[in-house]
């Protein structure tokens, strides 16, 4: 019968795994933002949907998912506001100004959708999202952040 040993081999690895980039260094506000624009997207895709159906049940996915991305944007203001305060941001007004007006305008599209029939949607229901749409595109195309991106990480 033949015996085998086996010796004990230790396996080092001479790479750090330590991060550049600290926990609770990134905004909150970054990490909820893309909730409401995912919402009111969706919302624009159903409008477009009902556009070209007409069948009911698309005009109250829009509703519901633009009442759901104005819910979120409510976190992403709250973290924003943290984020703020807390002194390591500074905030970047070009694109905090974008998201508020596309927030205002899912406002005013909501209502619009409340009301009865086609006309919730078409003409004006379907232009209100795709005007929310195209500013929040073009709001966070840079990133998700409301924020300077100079300040994120740095130092007192």
């Amino acid at each position: 019968m033949q015996q085998s040993t086996m010796t004990e081999t230790t396996l080092r690895s001479n790479v750090s795994f330590s991060s550049p980039v600290k926990a609770g260094r990134h905004p909150l506000h970054e990490m909820v933002t893309p909730f409401p624009f995912a919402y009111f997207t969706a919302a624009f895709v159903t409008d477009l949907a009902y556009w070209q159906s007409a069948n009911v049940m698309w005009e109250r996915f829009s509703v519901w998912l633009i009442v759901a991305g104005l819910i979120a944007a409510i976190f992403v203001a709250l973290a924003a506001i943290i984020d703020l305060a807390s002194g390591r941001q500074k905030p970047g007004w070009a694109h905090a100004l974008a998201y508020i007006f596309a927030v205002l305008l899912s406002l005013i599209n909501v209502l619009v959708h409340s009301r009865d029939g086609y006309t919730a949607v078409a003409p004006t229901g379907l232009t209100l999202s795709g005007l929310v749409f195209v500013i929040l595109l073009a709001a966070t195309s840079a990133g998700w952040a409301f924020t300077s991106p100079r300040r994120v990480g740095a130092d007192k």
